[in-house]
């Protein structure tokens, strides 16, 4: 409601001001202040400053981009514009401001941003209808106020009552005398019926033009002449000369607007009474010399007195009751001679009276009072000699060309509900139509002149615009392609235009199973694909120079588009009438590209930019034509002959893929060797190389599927193959910079046996140390622990970025399988087998990577625990842990050093990799501390005492990686502690046990009955079992190693290593074969079985664990 309060609002003050501009009573013409309002419309608006240099945009500046590339557009574009422009002006006789409305742009939209200024669609002129010309060339102008004049006098013939200016002041006084002489309620309402009487008239004068000053006095004479009777408003010549005879040059205000308004009265009375076939020799002279009188202006206004301008009036008056006294040759209610004799000029006053119903400041809305008004001007009808018939399709023809100067849809709509009612009114009246007939329009044809009807006239001109616009329908209906359906409903009611057998036009009624009108849009179909083609083919050079693409890639991108919207928007409507349409662009379309294309893809060989830019959009085109093709025929005809683009592109795009192998490796590789594994960021902690590795990959897998062209098994394969080798060689080079881990072990030192001996050595043997080659120590030295973890985040964004990956080659392959680009290529005869082979392939390919990648995972944990335990804290753990002695070194001095490289590594690894490598390091801790307790060296013995405080710290090591909790599992813990505590329980055992446990052991590895002797899981072995013996402070276990192996005695050594030694201690194969060469006694034996009976006993429930 408010909208339609402000609407109503805003068109009373236009009103106001049209009213404030006619009121001076001269001559006003909107035409041209329109016309320059929209041409500066079209600029940016200036800024009048000194400079002259400042000005507003319509657009934003920062929101624009950089400056175009293209070249600007030829000058004669504009003067295409200007004269297409002029031309739809002059070629509009029937517009009354004749605005020249800009053209539609009907260009392609995504031509919008190559072509900044496109050339706009020409005008399609619309024929005239042929009306017989007018002798005495009144004006467009001249019409219109003769119109008006018309439409009053017959509103006063009708009994209506027009109030001039000075009645409406009196019209307050004039209520209250008529409210004291009748009842209250009638009054109030003739005064309401009154004043919107008056607002209706008031509203047809703004919309006709006319000046205020004008029309007052033209409504007061014609008041005067209906109260006096002295000349009768029957007809248009009785209307001019009761105003002649009325109306003086006292009443205007300027002499020229007089001047004008008589000439104009002049020549509707010549129209009609000096070019009658019917009038006499005498009446004619008497017409034209009693005409000429009148336009001479010194003659009529100063010479004559008003008595001789009166004779000569009643002279014109006798020759035109003459005339009106024939008969109407039809027998017409209300017809007069003057419907036939001047129906030239009829039709063209009632033309203008009908343009009145349009918005004067908006001249594609109809106002509010379009019905008022329209029941005003059927007074009129009687002396224009206008039937129902004819009003609408004037009507008709009036909104038509009202709609094609503004293109609103809504005026077209109701042109051909006018036009429908002239259909479906055909023939009812047989008088009506011979009088229709009679009014006669010429159209010239091939140069010969047809005769026609005004309703045939009417229909041939709008099926003739329509013709025109259907013949580039692609063009015409781009933008609004909504008025394609209406347009086709206005041919339906018209008839489509077409020639007969002479070569006249002629129109063909409109039907869905009419060959002929198939045939027709048919030929409509073709004309508008070939306009098409030639328009895209015209500018196609120009686009490939300025963007830099093959012409063919762009021709197919135009074409597509062409398809696209022709099966979207156009086809719907058109196969109504012409099923086959979508076939006939299909293979018109088709078969145009495809002789290009063909010679193109002679000369393929190589996948090159030409042929990445041109097989795609082929591709593409011959999607879009097949799916138009198949919607027109329907599912079971047959298919379009495609381009043979698979089979062109299948090798090419093999050996593409083929040649990316070696060049991802080449680059792989230089990425490894460049790797100095630093943290990418504080956010991104794996390592630059990895992120790079990917990229490429993925740049790759991205190049092949947005290729767009038909992929098949082989290609994936292809695509697969690079991946693989890629991950994997980067794999293979990230571990060969590994070293062995054995290398990170201090070398055992010799077996010793305890003494308790205080005599001075002289010269003390040093302990052998491991010397390293010099390229292991390089290793070693750049791997260091930080390194090492950047290493470890980098095998996790290696497995994460695999499922990534893995997603994204799966995503891409199925919507190359998916898509309708497939139909280019041969169908795979068994699609579930087919399946199965690609599932296998992403298993094969994606499955090996991950256990590699977890696979070297696990090496550089165990690699960074064994690292951090036995060789970055060697000296504080394996060296000084229980050193001399058990209480002064305990392992409380030692779990800081642990806790320090600890938080540095959760600072440096993935969330995820924490546990893992906390864990390493735990494994580590507690190898090493097996380390102490087997290979301590001569400066480690162990009393029974000491095991109790051993054992207490084994607790404190388990603890401290359970972390109350928070640290790793407590059972996973445990089950790594179980060797230390094992070992723990061996030197728990009394020395003859462990001793008879070795010598049975010795003999089953003489034997060969002990499997476990090199099973590093099985505790109870000669190793084990000698490196107990030699660790523990007891004289007996001391003699037996003295007097079985001759071992020498701890204090004979330096507690630090040395390269140099100066004697060889005996190696474990050494002792073997000296334990089996001892000959044992008889009692020595039994005794030996019965302590082990009890050794057996005694430890029955000990569980093995591995070593």
């Amino acid at each position: 409601m408010e909208q339609a309060s402000l609407v109503r609002r805003y068109r009373h003050d236009r009103r106001k001001l049209l009213e404030f501009l006619f009121s001076s009573g001269g001559v006003v013409d909107i035409s041209e202040a329109r016309r320059k309002y929209v041409h500066e419309s079209a600029e940016p608006l200036m800024i009048h400053s000194q400079l002259g240099n400042s000005y507003f945009l319509h657009s934003d500046p920062d929101l624009s981009g950089s400056p175009p590339r293209r070249a600007p557009p030829p000058v004669s574009v504009k003067q295409t514009i200007n004269q297409a422009s002029c031309s739809s002006e002059e070629t509009d006789p029937l517009n009354v401001d004749n605005t020249g409305t800009a053209g539609y742009d009907y260009g392609f939209s995504h031509r919008t941003s190559t072509v900044p200024h496109s050339k706009p669609v020409e005008q399609v002129k619309i024929p005239p209808l042929g009306l017989p010309d007018l002798h005495t060339g009144l004006s467009d102008d001249d019409l219109r106020e003769s119109a008006y004049e018309i439409l009053l006098a017959s509103m006063v013939s009708s009994g209506i009552e027009l109030h001039v200016a000075e009645d409406r002041k009196k019209e307050k006084s004039a209520k209250f005398l008529l409210r004291s002489k009748t009842k209250r309620g009638k009054t109030e309402t003739q005064s309401q019926c009154l004043k919107k009487h008056s607002e209706l008239i008031h509203t047809i004068r703004v919309q006709m033009q006319i000046s205020e000053a004008i029309d007052s006095c033209v409504r007061q004479r014609l008041m005067q002449l209906a109260t006096k009777r002295i000349w009768e408003l029957t007809d248009i010549p009785q209307i001019s000369l009761g105003l002649l005879n009325s109306i003086f040059k006292s009443d205007f205000l300027h002499e020229k607007s007089y001047i004008q308004w008589k000439s104009r009265q002049a020549c509707i009375l010549e129209e009609f009474l000096c070019y009658s076939a019917n009038a006499v020799a005498p009446d004619h002279l008497t017409a034209e010399s009693s005409l000429a009188k009148i336009r001479n202006a010194e003659e009529w206004d100063m010479t004559m007195t008003p008595s001789e301008r009166a004779e000569v009036l009643s002279a014109i008056k006798h020759v035109a009751l003459k005339l009106l006294s024939m008969h109407g040759q039809f027998g017409i209610e209300f017809e007069t001679y003057y419907w036939t004799a001047g129906y030239h000029l009829n039709i063209r006053l009632y033309e203008k009276l009908l343009l009145g119903v349009f918005d004067v400041l908006d001249e594609g809305q109809l106002i509010e009072e379009a019905d008022e008004f329209l029941a005003l001007v059927k007074l009129t009808w009687s002396k224009l000699g206008i039937t129902d018939k004819i009003h609408s399709a004037v009507f008709g023809w009036v909104l038509f060309q009202q709609f094609a100067a503004t293109n609103e849809v809504m005026l077209l709509e109701y042109a051909i509900l006018e036009l429908q009612k002239v259909i479906s009114a055909e023939d009812d009246y047989e008088k009506e139509r011979l009088y229709i007939d009679s009014l006669v329009c010429s159209r010239e044809s091939h140069g010969t002149e047809t005769k026609l009807s005004l309703l045939e006239a009417i229909f041939i001109s709008i099926s003739s615009w329509c013709d025109s616009k259907l013949q580039d329908y692609h063009l015409h209906f781009n933008q609004q392609s909504g008025n394609l359906k209406r347009v086709m409903m206005l041919v339906s009611a018209v008839g489509i235009l077409s020639s007969d057998d002479c070569g006249d036009a002629k129109l063909t009624r409109l039907h869905v199973s009419d060959e002929d009108s198939a045939a027709i849009l048919k030929s409509y179909v073709e004309r508008s694909i070939e306009a098409s083609y030639r328009r895209v083919v015209s500018t196609i050079d120009l686009e490939s120079n300025m963007e830099r693409k093959h012409p063919l890639a762009l021709l197919a991108n135009e074409l597509s588009l062409i398809s696209e919207r022709e099966i979207r928007v156009f086809y719907p409507v058109i196969r109504q009438w012409c099923p086959e349409s979508g076939m006939v662009v299909a293979v018109l379309l088709h078969q145009i590209y495809g002789e290009k294309l063909k010679i193109f893809l002679h000369g393929v060989s190589c996948l090159s930019e030409d042929v990445k830019q041109v097989l795609p959009a082929a591709a593409l085109l011959d999607h879009h034509l097949t799916q138009l093709y198949v919607s027109a025929c329907g599912v079971n005809g047959q298919d379009l002959h495609h381009y043979p683009i698979g089979e062109v592109a299948k090798p090419i795009i093999l050996d593409w893929v083929i040649a990316q192998h070696s060049r991802i490796l080449e680059w792989t590789g230089r990425a490894s060797d460049l790797e100095e594994w630093e943290p990418l960021s504080l956010q991104q902690r794996q390592s630059a190389s990895v992120v790079e590795v990917f990229r490429i990959v993925e740049e790759t897998v991205d190049q092949l599927f947005s290729l767009k062209l038909p992929i098949d098994i082989t290609h994936l394969q292809a695509l697969l193959s690079i991946i693989f080798h890629t991950l994997d060689a980067y794999l293979r080079k990230m571990l060969n910079q590994l070293v062995e881990k054995n290398h990170l072990y201090p070398s055992a030192p010799p077996l010793t046996r305890y003494t308790e001996s205080n005599m001075p050595v002289m010269k003390k043997k040093l302990l052998e140390c491991k010397v390293l080659d010099d390229d292991v120590i390089n290793k070693l030295n750049h791997l260091t622990i930080s390194k090492l973890c950047i290493r470890l985040n980098t095998l996790k964004y290696i497995q994460k970025q695999m499922d990534v990956l893995e997603d994204g080659v799966r995503e891409s392959w199925a919507l190359v399988r998916q898509s309708n680009y497939n139909k280019l290529s041969k169908e795979e005869p068994h699609e579930n087998t087919y399946s199965e082979e690609v599932d296998e392939l992403f298993a094969t390919t994606f499955n090996i990577i991950r256990d590699a990648s977890n696979s070297a995972i696990s090496k550089i944990c165990d690699f960074v625990g064994a690292r951090i335990v036995f060789w970055d804290l060697r000296d504080a753990f394996l060296y000084s842990l229980y050193h001399n002695n058990v209480e002064g070194a305990r392992l409380d001095i030692v779990l800081p050093h642990i806790d320090t490289v600890l938080d540095h590594l959760c600072g440096l690894l993935d969330d995820t990799l924490r546990d893992l490598v906390v864990l390493s390091v735990c494994r580590a801790a507690l190898e090493g501390y097996a380390w102490v307790l087997l290979d301590g060296g001569p400066s480690r013995a162990f009393s029974d005492s000491d095991i109790m405080i051993m054992e207490d710290d084994l607790s404190m090591l388990k603890e401290f990686f359970v972390a109350d909790g928070e640290g790793l599992p407590g059972s996973l813990v445990e089950q790594e502690a179980k060797v230390a505590e094992q070992i723990l329980g061996l030197y728990s055992l009394q020395t003859e046990t462990l001793i008879q446990m070795l010598m049975t052991a010795s003999e089953q590895v003489s034997l060969g009955i002990d499997s476990h002797d090199n099973d590093h899981t099985h505790l109870v072995n000669v190793h084990t079992l000698i490196r107990v013996l030699c660790h523990k402070k007891d004289r007996e276990a001391s003699k037996f190693l003295k007097r079985q192996y001759q071992l020498p005695m701890s204090s004979e050594y330096e507690d630090a290593p040395s390269n140099d030694s100066t004697s060889r201690p005996p190696n474990m194969s050494d002792l073997l074969k000296r334990s089996t060469s001892i000959h044992w006694t008889k009692s020595s034996q039994a005794s030996f079985k019965s302590f082990k009976k009890r050794l057996q006993e005694a430890t029955s429930e000990m569980r093995i664990g591995g070593w």
